[in-house]
């Protein structure tokens, strides 16, 4: 297959897709596929230039948004289908993570162009990347998820409907950026102001203890459960993208029954939000023992280390054969 991948634009995780994109990259062409490279932000990178534009290192800390204002001048969006990689590939392989890469924008946009593209349509994008809104339909599926509310709310609110701790979040982002626990109500107001530097709607969510577990979907099937044991207080994006700050486990130490809860509730949250293709759903497993979904993700961290890659592993799916396996399912608008 001819193979186009889209990586980098203009969002926080911008660091992170590119890396996904430098493995993927990698294993098509293991498998014999011709692949070229597209940032959305900068344009078509030449195989000679591609060793010096990505990277497979992601820092500690996202990309300032000083940096993604600037790259924003350069959005190309509009301009795909005047690519000829883009325009004759067969298949568009979306290595992007948050933003108008994940959101539906990009999505609507292939729509137009008409090349087959990896992941989920316009109207799923969408659906999951709005927190508040995937979370309504969570709880219209029967999907256990946190009590949340959006702001604006005052900490007074909070701590009546939710209690402390609870999580202040942008609610269009990805990888935790601009997320804070919030512990006492003192910290409240600063927490919002750090999440509307992400997003103008920020929602407040009642924090939800115990195991962080996760599972893949691919093709209508839920993949291994696995578990993430991370050295801060949640799964934030130091330890998603620092070597040795998590410990993953694959397939998560579960009895049958709760493994088997975890992907039955995987496939309902990724069919509740209309997706297609491939998927990864994050839970928590409170000490109480119920399975509470916190979120959904379209496009999922890509390289061959992380939790979908993980997650198909131990189920005996190759990287390559993953990255192959959601190019042939790619769906045409």
């Amino acid at each position: 297959m001819r193979i186009t991948i889209l990586t980098g634009g203009t969002s926080s995780e911008r660091d992170v897709a590119i890396a996904s994109a430098v493995q993927v990259i990698a294993a098509l062409r293991t498998r014999g596929h011709t692949v070229a490279v597209v940032d959305t932000a900068r344009g078509y990178i030449p195989a000679a230039d591609e060793p010096r534009l990505l990277s497979s290192v992601v820092g500690r800390e996202p990309p300032t948004i000083e940096e993604l204002v600037a790259l924003e001048r350069g959005v190309l969006l509009s301009g795909l289908s005047s690519l000829p990689v883009v325009r004759d590939a067969d298949v568009l392989f979306l290595a992007l993570h948050g933003g108008r890469g994940e959101d539906g924008t990009l999505q609507a946009v292939l729509d137009v162009v008409g090349v087959p593209y990896t992941g989920s349509g316009a109207l799923g994008s969408g659906l999951a990347m709005d927190k508040d809104v995937a979370k309504r339909l969570f709880r219209a599926a029967d999907i256990p998820t946190a009590d949340w509310i959006m702001a604006p709310a005052s900490a007074d609110e909070v701590g009546r409907k939710l209690g402390w701790p609870a999580v202040v979040k942008p609610s269009k982002q990805g990888s935790t950026v601009g997320l804070t626990v919030v512990k006492e109500p003192t910290h409240f107001d600063e927490a919002v102001l750090l999440a509307r530097r992400y997003d103008d709607e920020v929602m407040v969510e009642a924090f939800v203890p115990g195991r962080e577990l996760t599972v893949g979907v691919l093709d209508g099937r839920a993949l291994s459960v696995g578990e993430i044991i991370p050295q801060h207080e949640v799964f934030d994006y130091e330890c998603k993208y620092t070597p040795g700050m998590s410990q993953e486990i694959f397939p998560a130490s579960l009895t049958a029954a709760q493994a088997q809860e975890c992907g039955r509730l995987g496939l309902v949250a990724h069919n509740a939000l209309k997706l297609g293709g491939y998927s990864r759903v994050d839970f928590r497993l409170t000490p109480a023992g119920e399975m509470v979904c916190l979120e959904v993700n379209t496009l999922p961290g890509m390289t061959s280390t992380s939790l979908l890659p993980q997650s198909a592993a131990a189920v005996g799916i190759s990287f390559p054969e993953l990255c192959e396996r959601i190019c042939q399912a790619s769906r045409r608008p």
